[in-house]
């Protein structure tokens, strides 16, 4: 099943994408349940409120939802070590392939809805790069959980786009601001649940400007979503909405020779068979 938040005559509401994708059932929920967006379903534990007449995609506008976003860094083989060569790898020295997943965070204020733009501030920097993740979808709240445990508490899954200012990366020794700026979590409208997916088998591809940039596949990831979900929950309690995305593969821009950054007027899109296409705009701050 295909679900989506939209906004639809000036109100927020949840519905389920029709097989052909041109249109959407919008549900029967009421609408302090609707806010919630996806949350909404999720908390009903699987059972679906009816759906409503369906309306064309044309006639809704298309939402994200706001949680907490968590991260995982150097995942993929092949971009561990393209990132370990870049000098913006300030843990280079510890190896290119992480003994443990790297974990880190997105403020929930960087996410916002696929048909806008990502705006770059060529004050701030002018090396900013894409990251086509796949996210999983937390459906079960949880802490310390197994990882033999970890798929009874995914609910379904999303495309996002882990937009990244390489420079403030390495800067800060850290990652949260050179990846939390305003509009650099770019996430599908599209969630998908556990039945629609396998997720140990899906195609992914990056396009820059028309141009294959990364072809990868879900199942190539150092550390599996089970072991991600162990090591994230040690201590934290995952609650039912929050997204935690898993990587990107090689090829990034600061992976390409010479550097591909994403300048004003780029468009980049993003492809994960079974959930969908994730496509934007890069715009230039005038500011």
């Amino acid at each position: 099943m295909k679900i989506a938040t939209v906004s639809a005559a000036g109100e927020r509401c949840v519905g389920q994408i029709a097989k052909e994708g041109t249109s959407i059932a919008l549900f029967d929920l009421a609408l302090s349940e609707a806010q919630d967006g996806v949350l909404a379903l999720i908390r009903r534990s699987g059972v679906m409120p009816p759906p409503l007449s369906p309306a064309p995609r044309c006639q809704v506008t298309f939402e994200p939802p706001r949680r907490n976003i968590f991260c995982v860094g150097k995942n993929y083989y092949q971009h561990a070590h393209e990132f370990a060569r870049s000098f913006f790898d300030t843990g280079s020295a510890k190896g290119a392939v992480p003994d443990n997943p790297i974990m880190f965070s997105k403020l929930p204020e960087s996410v916002f809805a696929c048909a806008d733009a990502v705006v770059t501030d060529p004050k701030v920097s002018k090396a900013v790069d894409y990251e086509a993740e796949l996210a999983v979808i937390v459906g079960k709240a949880g802490r310390s959980i197994d990882a033999k445990n970890a798929f009874n508490h995914v609910w379904g899954y999303t495309v996002i786009d882990d937009v990244t200012v390489r420079d403030l990366q390495a800067h800060h020794s850290h990652w949260l601001i050179g990846k939390s700026q305003a509009t650099f979590c770019p996430k599908s409208p599209f969630a998908v649940t556990c039945d629609e997916i396998d997720i140990g088998n899906a195609p992914r591809e990056c396009c820059g400007n028309g141009e294959l940039r990364q072809s990868s596949n879900t199942g190539l990831l150092i550390f599996d979503i089970p072991k991600i979900i162990e090591t994230l929950c040690a201590g934290i309690t995952l609650q039912p909405g929050d997204v935690i995305a898993t990587e990107t593969p090689a090829v990034v821009g600061v992976g390409s020779d010479p550097p591909k950054y994403l300048e004003g007027g780029d468009a980049v899109r993003i492809e994960i068979g079974g959930i969908g296409i994730l496509e934007g705009q890069i715009e230039e701050s005038t500011a």
